[in-house]
């Protein structure tokens, strides 16, 4: 569904920006992916759901490490991140993201600062 009063809502416009947070709230990826894009940024996501019950096959510990090494590219290649903290949670992976867009100097939103109401329920 698409919020167009959201959209409209949001301050960050012309950016490129990485979306990270857990993939357990893959929801929140998308539905963010969307409004972001719709607000006029170029917005990296996830690639693999590393949470997906409904997956045949999730992930090796080879392909975590590679996933995340390009997750960590989509970082440099962008302006910002935008820290998808559902309900408060980060987690270790995100917390490394977002140190590590920090000490290249990116700009880090959180949802939780943004829009809190859209934090604490899902999307």
């Amino acid at each position: 569904m698409i919020d167009r009063d959201l959209y409209q809502a949001i301050p960050i416009h012309g950016r490129r920006i990485t979306l990270c947070g857990s993939t357990r709230f893959r929801e929140h990826f998308d539905f963010w992916n969307t409004h972001l894009t719709l607000a006029g940024n170029a917005v990296y996501s996830v690639a693999v759901d590393a949470h997906g019950e409904a997956r045949e096959a999730l992930p090796t510990e080879k392909e975590k490490v590679l996933l995340d090494e390009v997750h960590l590219l989509k970082i440099k290649n962008s302006d910002a991140i935008f820290v998808l903290d559902v309900n408060g949670y980060i987690g270790s992976s995100t917390s490394r993201e977002i140190e590590f867009a920090r000490s290249r100097g990116k700009d880090v939103y959180y949802l939780s600062k943004l829009f809190p109401g859209m934090a604490k329920r899902s999307a």
